[in-house]
């Protein structure tokens, strides 16, 4: 299930939205302003964001230009919504860095068309760049081959989609409840100790790379060298 950030300031048309996308499948989190919006992105990174140029607090030009600047988000994909209809303004947003540009008001069925689109370039894009890198651990997502300082590490299959999932979001604090969403899926109804457990083993098999997968206390985990 992908998940999608809507950084909308008018409640009503964040309502349409989240609806119409929540019907279709996907996970919806919804942000007013700016500030609520860069809190979430510390939990986790969506696999899409919505984005409003008319903020309380923000420029949503100005939110695209620093998500463009850094490292952890500069290839999300992200759809830019205004009330601007000129061209011009639909140019600066692109060129600022959006992947696609709708502006208000708009159809439910556009809309989910759009994100359906922009979702599959995006999993087209990722599966194009099939190595993850991340201080002496290296994963070929093509061969499904992790190294650790140039040694084969041999993992199972919920293991090996753990580590994807840390070395897609290094330095990214992942809720336990998104891993088990992510991993184990939202109708998993065991015991949330079933990940400690996997994270336990998984440590073991990076040996003296494991110490990069740091418990947050009563919050979840995260992938960090420092």
């Amino acid at each position: 299930m992908a998940l999608i950030y809507i950084v909308e300031d008018d409640k009503n048309i964040l309502e349409i939205e989240s609806f119409a996308l929540k019907n279709s499948g996907y996970d919806i989190r919804g942000f007013a302003t700016a500030k609520e919006f860069y809190k979430a992105l510390n939990d986790f990174l969506p696999d899409l964001i919505l984005l409003d140029i008319m903020l309380p607090d923000e420029d949503g030009l100005s939110i695209l230009k620093k998500l463009r600047s850094d490292v952890k988000t500069k290839s999300l994909p992200i759809i830019l919504v205004t009330a601007k209809t000129t061209e011009i303004d639909k140019v600066k947003g692109l060129d600022s860095g959006a992947d696609d540009y709708m502006t208000k008001p708009f159809g439910v069925m556009e809309l989910i068309s759009r994100v359906k689109a922009l979702l599959r370039r995006a999993l087209a894009g990722a599966s194009d760049a099939s190595v993850y890198e991340f201080m002496e651990i290296v994963m070929d997502v093509d061969k499904r081959l992790i190294t650790v300082s140039g040694e084969t590490c041999d993992l199972t299959y919920k293991e090996y989609e753990l580590l994807k999932l840390f070395m897609a979001n290094p330095g990214i604090v992942i809720k336990r409840e998104r891993i088990l969403e992510k991993i184990w899926g939202t109708d998993f109804e065991g015991e949330s100790r079933t990940i400690d457990m996997h994270i336990k083993n998984l440590r073991q098999k990076l040996k003296t790379a494991g110490k990069y997968i740091k418990t947050i206390r009563n919050v979840g985990y995260v992938l960090n060298g420092e």
